[in-house]
């Protein structure tokens, strides 16, 4: 599956091709525009999905939130563990000399020492020895799969507690014995990982501790166990990914017609643009104004996507359709924000003293590594990207001197130095010209990925400019592309049914605004 930061090729590991050619058939009757006006008139998704509606609003009883949340839950958490490889639960760990944590300790330890009192009583109390095996057998037994018989009976006949109890009304019961049996049976449940924890269990003498360490190797047991059952069910979600993801989402629409609210703004917006640009377009001399110009979903909705490489994810919200890729589109773009600075460091760099370091590639990788490293943590509120750029490029001019020197050649003067230094640190402005060149070809590129058809298996050309991050860039470029592609599969419908509402309402107030300019 994609995601995993593995390079992949643009259109594979997708779900399914019938998946590709279901968002395909969604979007047909919208390609180029060209649609009759009976299909823009039609529902192809939920009538909840309409993006205006002359109804009044419905009222959402607290129910149907609350089922809406539960629906969005699963589909995120289904999402995940299909798109993400690493994905697996751990155990919650209470922050250290946290007051949670030390009153779980005293508490526990309370527990324990009870315990302990009881076993070292004369005569013996085992009143709790028994329950905790008990519960150590249930434990025990939610291990074994359906077909473990055996294991099951002679796990309930040794950890029999009626058995245990009359022994121990007659002194007779062994519970070091008893321990060792759990231990012998969890060595043959668990996964290779924990055979350490294993032998340690049997090296120790305490049997207080015995049992205390048993707990907590059973919980770690019970982890192993739920992320042994979410990797085996990772092959059967990212099958059925798809039509899981629709489903879900049209239950949550169902119960809260809003659910679409942020998404339709998302896309209108790029509507509004690309009539803007049309109209530009028509406007400007020597344009062919024989037929009218006309918008193009696909573009819209790419467009659209494009849109999420500069969102602002700390103050703006995300649409509801991508809500459950919204931290992999953040990472993402945040890497992107990097890269693009490298890129403008290395242009300044070639640029200014490119002649005197042309035909050196280890230098420019050093220089690349160095600039890597310092811009670590850049999205961070705390960073300082003024002083951070000035740190590069005194680095960078040492870096450079250096490489000279070794080859006999007169080091950089001061003048080159501080114009360097200059240039590097007025890239932290927004409108700098060099920032704003790097930020439109990584846009065209990644226009250009998504334009390309789903069975082509090559990466599209990299501008200018972008050759010192080239392999980092395909490797982002591939991963976007998988979360677009995903995300088109299954809220195909629903994009669909959004954009002939907004084009056809685009196309009748055009036709008005005509009428009216004629008249």
């Amino acid at each position: 599956m994609p995601f995993n930061g593995e390079k992949q090729c643009v259109g594979e590991d997708q779900p399914s091709d019938s998946d590709s050619s279901r968002f395909s058939e969604s979007m047909a009757s919208l390609s180029d525009y060209e649609c009759s006006r009976q299909s823009f008139t039609s529902d192809s998704s939920s009538k909840s999905s309409s993006p205006a509606s002359t109804s009044p609003p419905r009222i959402v009883t607290f129910d149907e939130v609350m089922a809406a949340a539960r629906n969005l839950a699963d589909m995120t958490l289904a999402h995940e563990i299909a798109v993400n490889e690493n994905f697996q639960l751990k155990q919650d760990a209470l922050p250290e000399n946290s007051l949670a944590r030390r009153v779980k300790h005293i508490v526990h330890q309370a527990f324990w020492d009870v315990l302990e009192s009881e076993l070292n009583a004369e005569p013996p109390e085992y009143e709790h020895a028994i329950k905790l095996f008990e519960e150590i057998r249930e434990i025990l037994l939610s291990f074994l799969t359906p077909g473990g018989n055996r294991l099951r009976n002679q796990i309930c006949e040794v950890l029999d507690t009626d058995l245990i109890r009359q022994q121990a009304e007659h002194s007779a019961v062994d519970i070091q014995g008893l321990a060792n049996y759990v231990i012998s049976t969890m060595g043959k449940l668990c996964a290779p990982v924990r055979d350490d924890d294993i032998r340690e269990l049997k090296s120790t003498g305490n049997i207080v501790e015995v049992l205390r360490q048993i707990f907590h190797v059973l919980d770690l047991m019970k982890m192993d166990m739920v992320n042994f059952t979410i990797r085996s069910l990772r092959p059967h979600l990212q099958r059925q990914l798809v039509d899981y993801e629709r489903t879900k989402f049209q239950e949550i629409l169902e119960e809260t017609p809003s659910a679409l609210d942020q998404t339709t703004e998302w896309i209108k917006e790029s509507v509004n643009e690309e009539l803007l640009s049309l109209s530009e377009t028509a406007l400007t001399p020597g344009a062919e104004n024989n037929s009218k110009p006309s918008l193009r979903p696909t573009l819209v909705l790419n467009n659209s996507y494009l849109k999420l490489l500069q969102w602002d994810y700390q103050k703006k919200e995300l649409p509801e359709t991508l809500m459950t890729d919204g931290a992999r589109l953040q990472e993402l773009t945040e890497k992107l924000n990097q890269l693009k600075l490298i890129a403008c460091l290395s242009l300044i760099t070639n640029s200014i003293v490119g002649a005197v370091t042309e035909g050196l590639p280890d230098l420019a990788n050093r220089l690349k590594r160095v600039s890597a490293v310092l811009l670590e943590g850049m999205n961070k509120g705390t960073f300082n990207l003024k002083e951070v750029l000035n740190s590069i490029g005194v680095q960078t001019c040492a870096e450079v001197n250096k490489t000279l020197m070794e080859r006999g050649l007169p080091t950089l003067n001061t003048e080159v130095q501080a114009n360097l230094l200059g240039q590097f640190s007025s890239i932290e402005e927004e409108d700098n010209p060099i920032r704003s060149l790097i930020d439109k070809r990584i846009q065209l590129y990644m226009k250009n990925l998504l334009c390309l058809p789903s069975p082509q298996k090559c990466m599209p050309p990299v501008p200018g400019g972008l050759a010192v991050i080239q392999q980092e860039l395909e490797v982002l470029g591939c991963q976007y592309a998988n979360i677009v592609n995903l995300n088109k599969q299954v809220y195909g419908p629903f994009y669909a049914n959004i954009l002939r509402k907004l084009l056809f309402s685009e196309e009748a107030m055009g036709k008005a605004e005509a009428s009216a300019s004629a008249n």
